[in-house]
């Protein structure tokens, strides 16, 4: 493959049908299950397809017995094509809510402590003014909630980037730490105990984030740092609502932000172990695409997040 135009979509007229049949073979790996799920006869989405290929001047996927798979030019126009269409299908949602009255739509993520009130607190100054715009807010971890940017799920989000993900895509505004603590039921037999040791603590069950979360690594850094086994019984979950349930029915113990700890952690069920040591993730952001312009439901609500930060940093400066 020669290189390719600034509009080479044009000249190998590359179409909508074209961008389906994509998304349908990636699920499918079968032609002929792919032209049923889009409603075409088998032939005519071979032709589609090889017509295609021809102007292109390459192979897009590798036929063999069992039916289809993409090679490494078919991979990119699948994940594109994915992306494409999920775009459509976000630019007709918010063309529905204009005509239906309402003032948009915006779906941003988020890691769970800014959930608890830097976006919520957002969200109710942004319906002020456009109490009309559909806002949807998806919690995860930051593995979890990049890949959904960068695959346009997502408008923006507040997050992390994490380690292997391309930082040149990203715009990445820094808010601030999250101050990590331990969580365990009301009495729990480790809240008499003083001093409290790691050792003590490990004996017992916990419930954490999945390896490999941003919060998970700062835990498991804390038994190494000081040459302690790590506690023998997890149960991993990136939804704290779990772990706080484990917690209040045993003598489970979780690792948490001290604001999701101040919300939901009421003191006649719950207690902060008085652990020394001070842990803390690394910051958090507000991340967009670089490359992508905001709709203007999304971009007044990160300029009211952008003010509320500000306002933050001006009291505690103060």
């Amino acid at each position: 493959m020669g290189e390719l135009s600034h509009d080479w979509f044009l000249d190998v007229r590359l179409k909508l049908r074209h961008l389906q049949l994509f998304q349908a073979l990636d699920e499918q790996r079968n032609l002929h299950r792919a032209a049923e799920a889009l409603g075409m006869s088998q032939p005519a989405a071979s032709k589609l397809l090889g017509d295609l290929e021809a102007r292109l001047g390459v192979r897009l996927f590798e036929r063999h017995a069992r039916g289809l798979t993409p090679n490494w030019y078919g991979e990119v126009l699948v994940r594109h094509a994915h992306s494409m269409l999920f775009e459509l299908q976000h630019t007709g949602n918010e063309l529905a809510a204009l005509r239906a009255g309402n003032a948009g739509t915006v779906t941003v993520g988020t890691v769970m402590a800014p959930a608890v009130t830097l976006l919520t607190s957002a969200i109710e100054r942004v319906h002020r003014d456009r109490p009309g715009l559909k806002v949807s807010v998806e919690v995860g971890v930051s593995k979890a909630l990049i890949p959904r940017l960068l695959e346009g799920e997502l408008d923006f989000a507040i997050t992390r980037v994490p380690a292997g993900f391309p930082m040149e895509r990203f715009v990445f505004e820094e808010i601030g730490e999250e101050d990590i603590c331990f969580v365990c039921r009301e009495g729990h037999p480790l809240t008499g105990r003083s001093p409290l040791t790691l050792e003590d603590m490990a004996a017992y069950p916990w419930s954490l984030q999945p390896p490999g979360a941003l919060m998970r690594q700062r835990v498991d850094s804390l038994f190494l740092h000081h040459g302690v086994s790590p506690p023998a019984r997890i149960v991993d979950t990136p939804d704290v609502l779990v772990s706080l349930a484990l917690v209040d029915k045993s003598d489970t113990i979780t690792a948490t932000t001290r604001e999701v700890a101040g919300l939901l952690c009421a003191p006649q069920r719950f207690r902060i172990l008085p652990l020394q040591d001070a842990l803390s993730v690394q910051p958090y952001g507000l991340v967009s695409l670089r490359d992508q312009r905001l709709s203007p439901g999304a971009a007044a609500l990160m300029t009211t997040l952008r003010e509320l930060v500000a306002h933050q940093r001006y009291r505690e400066a103060g």
